[in-house]
């Protein structure tokens, strides 16, 4: 995987990053998602490198990344330090300014980026995402029923982490290695085997009940919104729809009128998609003329 990028691990104050990057030209972060990690972009970041200097870590509390000691709110797994990583990463590798690309849980990443760090994130990319006060705001009995998983993984009167360690390979299932990379298959299913790992993640999910709906509803009553240009990428086999039109859900938060596409896959669609994947990133972040 990721001929011609170098692996690292990077220290950026809070936890250390394990982080790829490679290519030449304007740089761009992609972010996975639960529960994937940096290398769910195997077969993406190679399409990018001829254009930008690509960057894909892992998530603070996923595959190698570290996690801080939990903290009463899950402040620690907030989309907000999580987006101050990025920045911090970014800077690590000499750049001040950048676009950033996240999906799934990413894509809140991303999206925090934007908001906290507008002078650092030149494009906004989010793939299968919608600001999470949206969903959460929107939740009823079928919201409920089809994404159940916020709720258990995000509960903590009874811990998931007891549940999922117990079997993880009853818990959480992924295409076969020839569908997805052989590769990735190993370093997912390694970090789902890591009961560190899996307490990072549920982590993940209480901050997005708690406070990163906190810090949304906040920009929101400010009038803060996203300044630079924004692409929504959204997968034909998922279900982000399950609230309506998510372009006009979208709209609110943006500066710039809302790039859509619909990139014909399922939810993971750099696995399932990587060529049209990159031809949208590859168009979106191509200079103007």
């Amino acid at each position: 995987m990721f001929d011609g990028f170098q692996l690292d691990h990077v220290d950026v104050g809070e936890v250390t990053l394990r982080v790829r990057h490679g290519g030449a030209g304007a740089p761009v972060v992609l972010l996975h998602g639960h529960p994937r990690t940096h290398t769910t972009w195997h077969a993406v970041a190679p399409l990018l490198a001829h254009r930008h200097f690509v960057v894909t870590p892992d998530l603070r509390g996923y595959g190698g990344s570290t996690l801080p000691p939990d903290a009463p709110d899950h402040a620690q797994s907030s989309k907000r330090a999580m987006a101050g990583d990025v920045v911090r990463l970014m800077a690590r590798l000499g750049h001040d300014r950048f676009a950033v690309v996240g999906h799934d849980r990413g894509s809140l990443v991303a999206f925090r980026a934007a908001m906290d760090h507008p002078a650092a994130v030149s494009h906004l990319v989010v793939m299968d995402g919608l600001p999470v006060v949206e969903h959460l705001e929107r939740t009823d009995a079928v919201f409920a029923r089809v994404w159940w998983h916020w709720w258990f993984l995000g509960q903590t009167d009874k811990p998931a982490e007891r549940v999922i360690c117990a079997d993880p390979d009853a818990w959480y299932s992924t295409p076969e290695p020839a569908a997805m990379g052989a590769g990735n298959h190993a370093d997912v299913w390694a970090a789902l085997r890591d009961p560190a790992v899996v307490h990072g993640m549920c982590e993940d999910y209480r901050a997005g009940l708690g406070i990163d709906r906190a810090h949304d509803e906040a920009d929101r009553a400010a009038g803060r919104r996203v300044a630079c240009p924004a692409l929504l990428l959204e997968s034909a086999g998922d279900d982000l729809d399950i609230h309506g039109d998510p372009a006009a859900i979208w709209a609110p938060w943006l500066t710039h009128p809302l790039r859509h596409r619909v990139i014909d896959s399922g939810h993971h669609q750099a696995e399932q998609a990587p060529g049209p994947v990159a031809e949208a990133l590859l168009d979106f972040l191509a200079p103007v003329r």
